[in-house]
């Protein structure tokens, strides 16, 4: 498997409050990858994304085991999902920050295929045949009202209320984690971002990008389209890519 990643501070924001990891090979040989997008403001969202990041992290670290096949590998993500909620939860107590807070998206590789794990509106997309599609569903206010039919997919991407989300790690002690497992033929890719690149770059452009860039100069492509845009918002990107002649690591 291999995994790039990249953050940007946008054209307008002064300070970026995403965060992001990616692993080749954790001691127990899984590749993994997790986005996190902060909020709360200059007081808490980088701390919180920074926070969730390195607490998912050790936490795979600690408790995958060579061999587990991808529901063995869900059920880690989600526990140290939780684990890190309960960090930046902690710490937002800690300091007084009641809104301090982050999303989360993660990938966790494996033989038998890729679990992914979601809180917040930062997203994941699986890409293989030239298609496209989200595997993780946005808690989010816009989400909610286009699946109520008040709003499309495309008024969704400039509604004044778009950055408002129903879920996220931070505010509240426990939360609830999505989780997918996903069987990936070889050649078959992963996305993470967060919403600073699907505000500014629709779902067919960023097709377009990663069938047409090689993949370790995926995330710079897909962050430079949001650039063009005008980056109203940080952009980040992890690209994982399964081998073309076997199957997922």
């Amino acid at each position: 498997m291999l995994i790039y990643g990249k953050t940007d501070i946008g054209m307008v924001r002064k300070e970026n409050q995403d965060s992001y990891d990616i692993r080749e090979a954790l001691p127990s040989g899984h590749a993994a990858a997790v986005v996190c997008d902060g909020m709360g403001g200059p007081a808490g969202g980088r701390l919180a994304s920074s926070i969730a990041v390195k607490t998912y992290m050790d936490c795979l670290e600690k408790r995958l085991e060579s061999g587990m096949d991808i529901s063995d590998a869900a059920r880690v993500s989600q526990e140290a999902v939780l684990e890190a909620n309960r960090a930046v939860w902690a710490e937002a107590r800690r300091l007084g920050y009641p809104s301090m807070g982050t999303t989360l998206v993660s990938a966790v590789a494996c033989a038998s295929g890729v679990a992914v794990c979601n809180v917040g509106d930062s997203r994941a997309y699986y890409l293989f045949g030239g298609e496209i599609f989200r595997v993780t569903r946005d808690h989010s206010l816009v989400q909610d009202m286009i699946e109520r039919g008040e709003i499309t997919e495309e008024e969704a991407r400039a509604h004044p209320k778009r950055n408002l989300i129903t879920r996220a790690l931070g505010p509240d002690e426990s939360v609830e984690c999505d989780a997918y497992l996903c069987r990936t033929p070889p050649g078959a890719s992963f996305l993470l971002c967060t919403d600073g690149l699907v505000n500014t770059v629709t779902d067919g452009e960023i097709l377009e990008i990663v069938s047409r860039t090689p993949p370790e100069r995926c995330p710079g492509a897909l962050i430079e389209a949001a650039r063009r845009r005008g980056a109203p918002d940080n952009v980040t990107v992890a690209l994982l890519r399964g081998a073309e002649g076997g199957g997922t690591p």
